[in-house]
């Protein structure tokens, strides 16, 4: 794996996006055939969640995990209302060209799997297969609400290593069976150290900003109507983002996606058991 940076442009001017590459020593151009992987995470996550997706999939596939911005080690956005759908395509577009490839698969988790959704909407879209981990393309003004709540907050500090982990186990919890090691391998990955020697979370504080108006629910059934492209819906047994009868509404309509259950998850299964990269690879090379 190799993190590499490439330029995204807002009304501030451009901002830096890292990204984690696998398998590019492997396989130096995607011109054999195999299709690149774009893994995208969720709202206050980072391109590192994937590590254990990636190291499977990456010696036949080049893999690029990016740090939305404001999260991991990209940049933050100077004007934090830009946060937004509209800014995360713009910058996952650069993405794709910057593969070189006339065809991607994408992984998406949660508000990932949103921005995979709306981009294999449009007509001649590089989208091959898509994966949509949880989330589905209509979340409840309740559901809008609990996480503008959370976002409204300010960002927990730690004083140690193994506090931040314990409080990722427990907010996390839907994630579903890890390792102890696992989790260590989280928490490393989604902190930083702060001025006073305490420690964070590894995300722009200010990514709660647009959640400060009024709310309202998210529906995007026209766009999700409008994917062609096979498509795999993973959802956590015991999700509330991803209630069993849109999933299963989702199967009926737009690219009719093939729905797994990840059982003991909720919100949203890790990808990082042996059974959950098994079916996410067998899905994209079939």
């Amino acid at each position: 794996m190799q993190t590499e940076f490439y330029l995204g442009l807002n009304s501030g001017g451009f901002h830096k996006i890292a990204v984690s590459v696998w398998g590019a020593q492997q396989t130096p151009q995607a011109s054999d055939g195999a299709v690149p992987i774009i893994c995208v995470h969720g709202l206050t996550r980072n391109g590192r969640d994937f590590d254990r997706l990636a190291e499977s999939l990456s010696a036949t596939r080049i893999l690029y995990c990016p740090d939305l911005p404001g999260r991991g080690l990209s940049d933050p956005l100077s004007d934090p209302m830009e946060y937004s759908f509209a800014q995360y395509v713009k910058d996952a577009v650069a993405l794709i060209a910057r593969t070189g490839a006339a065809q991607v698969d994408w992984v998406g988790t949660s508000l990932g799997g949103l921005l995979g959704m709306m981009l294999a909407s449009q007509p001649q879209t590089p989208i091959r297969r898509l994966v949509l981990n949880d989330v589905g393309p209509f979340v409840s003004k309740a559901m809008v609400d609990r996480l503008a709540s959370y976002m409204k907050l300010e960002p927990p500090t730690f004083d140690s290593m193994d506090e931040l982990e314990a409080h990722l186990r427990h907010f996390y919890a839907g994630f579903g069976a890890l390792s102890d090691a696992d989790w260590r391998h989280m928490a490393k990955l989604s902190s930083r150290s702060l001025p006073d020697g305490r420690f964070g979370f590894s995300y722009d504080p200010r990514l709660g900003a647009p959640f400060h108006g009024e709310t309202a629910e998210v529906d995007l059934w026209a766009v999700y109507d409008r994917v062609r492209c096979p498509t795999l819906l993973i959802r956590g047994a015991e999700s509330e983002m991803l209630p069993r009868a849109l999933a299963q509404e989702m199967t009926r309509r737009g690219p009719c996606a093939r729905l797994v259950e990840i059982e003991k998850a909720a919100h949203a299964p890790a990808l990082m058991d042996q059974a959950q990269i098994r079916l996410v690879q067998d899905f994209l090379n079939s």
